[in-house]
């Protein structure tokens, strides 16, 4: 919490009353204008302390009416009534007087941005713009001078544009840009170095208009309104221009870069008529009005929202209190205001997590009142220490925020009220003390006797005794830290700590070397001192003896911590082994982590807030222990104050806040999240998270740690129940006049997680329970139990069993509640075992010990929204059961409504209830129930609810009352027709109850109809109404009975197969109507029966029915007994279908083969037995085998080579396979099969497939020929080939290739007899020499003709030149060669010769037709084409032979 020092300002004794003040933007420097109607006006300077500065003062017999700071320079502008503008320079106090221009009273004075022009205004309307040199002096005369004409009332400066990135510029320069590049040369536009002053502003006048005056001092008239205009703003987000009148009418115009003006938004501003008017202006586009009233407006013109701010009586203020004035602190977002009754409020304002500033009016939070009496007319902040002056009609005083000064030692705490009281608490007696000091305290230190404070120029001492404070002793020293052990007083000046008495005399020096700085941090615990010093050096003194002691060496924290700026606080342990220390980084942020160092080992460690884990190399708990912060996130903080225990050395306690407030001020902590954690600090074990613990609300900061008390300062308010009531005490020092009687209560304190019931427990027990808490925190279970195990309190057992829970060491809980007694609890925690997640079991724990906000928080963590509904019901909190029933745990919603009607029934409140009945859907039965005393809600329920179950409920209430007609139309508007029946049968209305039971076919009413017609020997209608209730065997029965023979039938084969059963022995039995008998068996599946019964009274068309019916699971018997029925019928299909039903498929097969039956493939896949225990394997192979020889015999090859191949026997299903002629499946399937024999047989068959077109069947032949490893049969296959090509195509090169091949396969062939393949190799290589000659010659025809000849003719002299070379060819070509030589004579000779070889073949082709007419014509000769034989080509066409004449 903060405090505000008021200094009253030192005016002169002659100064009058002030009426105007103003802050220099960056300077602590006041300006204050006050006027006298005798004297005239003055204008003073103050400094922060309200200090007047003697050489400043200006006086004129004028007032002085604008009062303008230069914004960086220490120079004052002033306008006054006469027209006169006096530059008055701090702290000089040279006077600068303007040229006079101005003839009437000053109205406005503005400096630009950056000050170098000044613009001043009058009554008239004259303005003028001067320039001012860098330190703020004038030059020359002004620069030009514009007459108006109007009274001047507002000017502002346009803001300038951005300047260029120069960075970014440099970066597009080297990547290429040309753009970005001239900008750095002379060819482009000039670079703006940042952002530039901007010298053009807007004007106003009292008529309403608005001037633009752009750089060069030329204006124009950019707008008009109605009124004289009050104030100008600029909005820049919007670039935008706010004009206010004096009837408060905004109106907003959008600035265009010509110049241009449009209003697009206009607004009438709330007032309080007859009030002046306090409007400001925010750079966030705030505009915060004050009209003398009890609140204050603001409008967010960015945003267009509006709300408003009020005093709260509750903190302070009274009712009816008014606003005068406001301010608003933009480096602080306070906002401050005025009130007529003294009193200053401020408004902080706190942006919530998710949010932004200025969402809503939520953000600002008003803080505690500052009283300075008087009626307060003006505020102002100002400089960069964001001091606030106000005036309060008589003087001006000057506030500055301290933050209030705490401090709590040896079970004594003093906090700070205000600037000069403090509240002081003794907790050994419970006295509670006010203090009231003659200054301004800046700090306080107490130990149990004393309370010592000062500030910064006075030290005073203050001596507790019982519940009296006395002043022993004052002196001036100018420490601004102070400590105090014992009655000594420690305070630092450069180099140096003195040692002083309490009346400030010095004992001893503790001298510190240049290199180790100067001492600017002090702290005590027990009896060591630690001092922390302005170079990060500290240094540790034993205080126990009569002088200080080194305890340690200076110790350079900056050679052991990266990026140290300077040290925040220092603080040690009791017993002198660990120094805590807080550290600012040197970017002046604070570091998020806090440090230890080992003064024994001289080691420095530290625990991060950032990630929540301390350095490496310490040690840690398990993972599971660390579980026991469940909902206290450590990472992402940073620590603001730390603490060691005064008794207990290991324990350390530091206060943090999330890593986005640590630079907030201390005294708004309230304001954020803030976790107190403690840790156990030793040698051994190194850091050990022991607890993190959310402060409550209602405290302020962490004071202090004493096992077993965490210490806060509290709000005022806030009561400590661990404190009794004091009265106020009979003495003070130095009371206050008018002081109140009772100071508020300033400290409050907490129990330790682990010592929540043991708050008064003895020394040893509280040791006891550190030294377990310490073991259960390093897992250490031993030695745990045994620092407590003689402890024999129950307070103690149950203490330790909620921290179980926090801890969630349920085994140890077992033991604690072993020691409790409590057998419930127990039983309980046994209970919740079986549940899979630890935390809802340590939930039912926190439940037996009855910590219900850690029950609900683990609930939660665990998502078991079962648990945690039945926890809130169990404790009654039916709202959040709700709540979590309807969004988490909808299984059992309907079942948490039921709970809380019952519960609300309980309780009588029925409305209520009735309504969560219905949502349970339980209201049919409980509604009734709860209302059935109260009949008129009952009934009127009822009408309302038209439910049809409610209907019936109310209908049986009114017939047990016996009220039958209103029965009857309540059971009709249930729609309950068994009970109108029942009601009218009762009634005698039988002809009613007919009518319903046949119009509604309700199986029940017909029943009921049906009992009471049989009862009335009516056993037709019983008949009939039995039949609509769907009760065969009743009708049955009367039919059996009553001999209705006909009726039987029909309903015995509507009802069940027993009805039927007892209907065809009832036939049997009688020996008539045998047909309906074999019917009802065979409807009844009793098959057998029926077939007998068909058999005996030879029933043949009922046999055929049967027969139909018949399946594999038929009696085998039965089924052969009907196949030779059928047989002896010639109905052989149905007689075939029975033999394979029965399993005798030989049988069935020679049936199929002697009748010649078609074998389906239904029928043969029915034949084929897949389960061993029918036949065997070699018998089911043989079954296969004759049904595929029946399919094979029957033509249907594809069903016998599927029969074929399931019996095993590829062979056979391959040759049946060939005989179907299906090509792509024969050779999948000797893809598949990859058997030799198979490959070849498919190749053989492919052979005969005209494989001389198809290239693929060739490759396919080829390749089944490779597979099936038969070398002399590819060879056989390669020979046709090759002799294809000569007879087909006379192509002797792809002959000789496929003959080559054919050797090469018959080489590989094994033959057995090796003489004959030898033969067949001879008879191929005299093959192909042949046609490799007769290759040559062709080849060789074209380069040498004659040789050519004569080597063919030398070939046709060979011995079995044909059929390799066909001797048609060779005299062909022998023939065509003497034709193109033109020796006709001898081509016709070999043509002669060629036929004479072969008399019976057609010699055309082998010779061209051309040859054939050239040689016709040159011999004239007479050819015959005569048609003595057929050609060879497939085409049949008839051919003529060449018959030579």
């Amino acid at each position: 919490m903060a405090v505000y020092f008021d200094h009253r300002i030192r005016a002169p004794e002659s100064s009058d009353v002030p009426f105007q003040l103003t802050w220099h933007s960056a300077l602590p420097v006041l300006a204050v204008a006050s006027s006298s109607p005798a004297t005239g006006g003055n204008v003073d300077l103050y400094l922060q302390q309200g200090e007047y500065v003697e050489s400043c003062h200006v006086e004129r017999p004028h007032q002085p009416v604008v009062l303008r700071w230069h914004p960086t320079k220490p120079v004052l502008a002033l306008g006054w009534e006469n027209g006169e503008v006096v530059l008055l320079t701090h702290p000089s106090g040279d006077q600068t007087v303007l040229p006079s221009i101005h003839t009437a009273c000053i109205t406005l004075l503005e400096w630009s941005s950056s000050g170098s022009r000044l613009v001043t205004g009058d009554q008239t309307g004259a303005l003028a713009v001067w320039k001012v040199d860098a330190r703020g002096r004038l030059q020359g005369n002004h620069l030009v001078k514009h007459e108006y004409n109007k009274p001047l009332t507002c000017c502002i400066f346009k803001p300038a544009s951005p300047g260029d990135d120069v960075a970014m510029l440099a970066r597009a320069s080297v990547s290429g840009d040309e753009s970005a590049l001239d900008m750095f040369s002379w060819k482009g536009a000039p670079l703006k170095m940042g952002p530039q002053e901007g010298l053009a502003f807007y004007v106003s006048t009292a008529d309403g208009k608005v001037h633009s005056v752009d750089e060069q001092c030329k204006t124009s008239i950019l707008l008009s309104v109605e009124g004289s205009i009050k104030k100008l703003f600029y909005i820049e987000k919007k670039e935008a221009l706010a004009v206010i009148t004096d009837t408060l009418m905004l109106s907003q115009y959008t600035l265009g870069p010509e110049g241009g003006a449009q209003e697009f938004m206009k607004v009438k501003l709330s007032s309080k008529s007859g009030q002046t008017i306090d409007i400001v202006w925010t750079k966030n586009s705030l505009l915060i009005t004050a009209t003398g009233e009890q609140i204050i407006r603001l409008w967010d013109l960015e945003r267009d929202d509006n709300y408003v701010l009020s005093l709260d009586e509750n903190v302070g203020f009274e009712r009816g209190e008014m606003i005068n004035c406001v301010s608003y602190c933009a480096g602080k977002e306070i906002l401050a205001a005025g009130t007529n009754h003294g009193r200053i409020a401020m408004w902080r304002m706190v942006v919530q997590p998710g949010m932004t500033r200025g969402d809503t009016k939520a953000q600002w939070k008003l803080q505690t009142p500052t009283e300075i009496q008087g009626n307060v007319t003006q505020l102002q902040w100002g400089s960069s220490l964001n001091l606030l002056a106000a005036n309060n009609s008589n003087t001006v005083l000057i506030l500055a925020e301290h933050v209030m000064s705490a401090h709590f030692s040896q079970q004594v705490a003093a906090v700070q009220l205000t600037p000069s009281q403090l509240s002081v608490t003794q907790f050994t007696s419970g006295v509670h003390l006010p203090l009231q000091s003659d200054m301004h305290i800046k700090g306080v230190c107490v130990t149990k006797d004393s309370v010592t404070v000062w500030n910064s120029k006075q030290v005073t001492v203050y001596e507790l005794s019982g519940n009296i404070l006395r002043n022993t002793g004052s002196f001036p020293c100018d420490s601004h830290v102070v400590a105090v052990h014992g009655e000594n007083l420690y305070t630092v000046e450069p180099n140096r700590v003195q040692i002083r008495t309490p009346q400030g005399t010095v004992k001893q020096l503790l001298t510190f070397s240049k290199a180790e700085g100067n001492p600017v941090l002090l702290s005590v615990c027990q009896s060591y001192l630690v001092v922390g010093t302005d170079t990060s050096h500290i240094r540790m003194f034993d205080l126990s003896r009569r002088d200080a002691k080194a305890h340690c060496s200076a110790k350079n924290l900056a050679d052991q911590i990266a990026n140290l700026g300077a040290l925040r606080s220092v603080k040690c342990n009791a017993n002198g082994s660990q120094i805590s220390i807080l550290i600012s980084q040197v970017n002046g942020r604070p570091d998020q982590k806090v440090y230890f160092y080992d003064v024994e080992m001289d080691t420095v460690t530290h625990f991060d807030f950032f990630t929540g884990r301390p350095s490496s190399g310490i040690s840690q708990p398990e993972e599971c222990e660390k579980k026991q912060f469940q909902g206290a996130e450590l990472s992402g903080r940073c620590p603001v104050s730390h603490f060691w225990d005064e008794s207990e050395p290991r324990l350390f306690v530091c206060e943090t806040v999330p890593i986005s407030s640590e630079s907030s001020s201390c005294s708004f902590l309230d304001m954020v999240e803030v976790s107190v954690v403690t840790l156990f600090c030793t040698q051994e074990h190194g850091l050990l998270l022991q607890d993190c613990y959310p402060k409550p609300s209602g405290l302020q900061a962490l004071l202090a740690l004493d096992v077993p008390y965490y210490y806060f300062s509290c709000k005022p308010g806030e009561r400590d129940s661990g404190l009794p009531e004091v009265s106020s005490p009979s003495h003070q020092t130095q009371p206050a006049p008018g002081s109140p009687v009772q100071f508020p209560q300033m400290v409050s304190r907490r129990a330790l997680r682990d010592f929540v019931g043991l708050e008064n427990c003895e020394k040893a027990t509280r040791d006891a329970m550190l030294n377990f808490c310490f073991y259960l925190t390093i897992g250490d279970m031993d030695e745990a139990f045994k620092s407590i195990k003689l402890i024999k309190s129950k307070a103690v057992w149950e203490n330790m069993a909620r921290m179980c829970v926090k801890t969630r060491r349920l085994d140890v809980a077992r033991v604690c509640l072993g020691n409790m007694g409590n057998a419930r609890a127990a039983k309980a925690l046994k209970e919740a075992e079986a549940e899979p997640e630890s935390e809802a079991r340590v939930g039912m724990l926190a439940v037996q010990l009855g910590m219900l906000e850690d029950a609900e928080k683990l609930y939660k963590s665990c998502q078991r929204y079962d648990l945690l509904n039945s926890f809130y019901q169990a404790s009654g909190q039916w709202q959040p059961a709700l709540e979590t029933a309807e969004i988490h745990d909808r299984i059992h919603l309907r079942t948490t409504y039921y709970n809380y009607a019952k519960y609300l029934e309980s309780m009588g409140d029925k409305t209520q209830a009735l309504a969560y009945y219905e949502k349970s859907d339980t209201h049919r039965v409980e509604v009734p129930r709860m209302l059935q005393d109260d009949t008129s809600s009952l009934q009127t329920y009822v009408n309302k609810m038209k439910d049809k179950n409610i209907y019936k409920w109310w209908a049986q209430y009114l017939e047990s009352q016996s009220d039958l007609d209103s029965a009857l139309r309540f059971y009709e508007c249930a729609q309950d027709y068994l009970s109108l029946v029942r009601v009218h049968c009762y009634m005698g209305n039988i002809q009613k109850a007919s009518e319903i039971a046949n119009d509604t076919g309700d199986r029940a009413a017909s029943y009921h109809l049906a009992r009471h017609y049989e009862g009335h020997d009516d056993i037709k209608q019983a008949v009939h109404f039995y039949t609509r209730a769907q009760a065969y065997n009743n009708a049955i029965r009367l039919c059996k009975e009553n001999g209705l023979d006909d009726q039987l039938m029909n309903l015995a084969l509507l009802s069940n197969p027993e009805d039927m059963m007892e209907a065809a022995c009832y036939y049997e039995e009688k020996d008539t109507h045998m047909d309906r008998a074999v019917a009802l068996y065979h409807k009844a599946g009793y098959v057998s029966k029926a077939l007998e019964l068909a058999f005996a009274t030879q029933q043949f068309s009922a046999l055929q029915l049967i027969a139909e019916d018949l399946n594999e699971n038929s009696d085998p018997a039965l089924l052969a007994r009907c196949s030779d029925f059928f047989i002896t019928h010639s109905q052989y299909d149905k007689s075939v279908e029975l033999l394979v039903a029965a399993k005798k498929y030989h049988q069935a097969l020679e049936l199929c083969v002697t009748q010649n039956l078609t074998i389906t493939e239904d029928l043969a896949e029915r034949m084929t037995v897949t389960d061993s225990k029918d036949l065997s394997e070699e018998a089911r192979k043989e079954l296969l085998e004759k049904i595929a020889d029946c399919c094979m015999r029957q033509g249907n090859y594809h069903l016998a080579t599927k029969k074929y191949t399931q019996a095993g026997n590829k062979l056979k299903a391959m040759r049946a396979l060939l005989k179907s002629g299906d090509t792509e499946k024969i050779i999948f399937f000797a893809n598949v099969c990859r058997q030799k024999e198979l490959f070849i047989m498919a190749a053989n068959y492919l052979q005969s497939l005209d494989w001389r077109k198809d290239p693929e069947i060739l490759k396919t032949i080829i390749g089944f020929y490779t597979k099936g490893r038969a070398p002399d049969l590819l060879a056989g296959f390669y020979e046709a080939c090759a002799q294809v090509e000569i007879d087909d195509y006379q192509n002797y090169e792809k002959a000789l290739d496929a003959l080559t091949e054919a050797f090469k396969c018959l080489s590989k062939a094994k033959d057995a007899s090796t003489g004959q393949q030898e033969v067949k190799l001879a008879d191929l290589q005299h093959k192909i020499t042949l046609i490799k000659k007769f290759v040559h010659i062709r080849r060789l025809y074209a380069d040498d003709a004659g040789e050519a000849v004569q080597l063919c003719e030398a070939l046709l002299e060979e011995p079995e030149l044909d059929p390799a070379v066909r001797v048609g060819d060779a005299f062909g070509f022998l023939v065509e060669h003497y034709c193109q030589k033109g020796n006709f004579q001898l081509a016709y000779h070999k043509l002669e010769e060629l036929q004479r070889l072969l008399p019976s073949q057609n010699v055309r082709y082998y010779i061209s037709p051309a040859s054939l007419s050239a040689l016709q014509k040159e011999m004239g000769v007479h050819l015959d084409h005569g048609d003595r034989r057929h050609s060879v080509k497939e085409e049949d066409e008839v051919e003529e032979d060449l018959n030579v004449s």
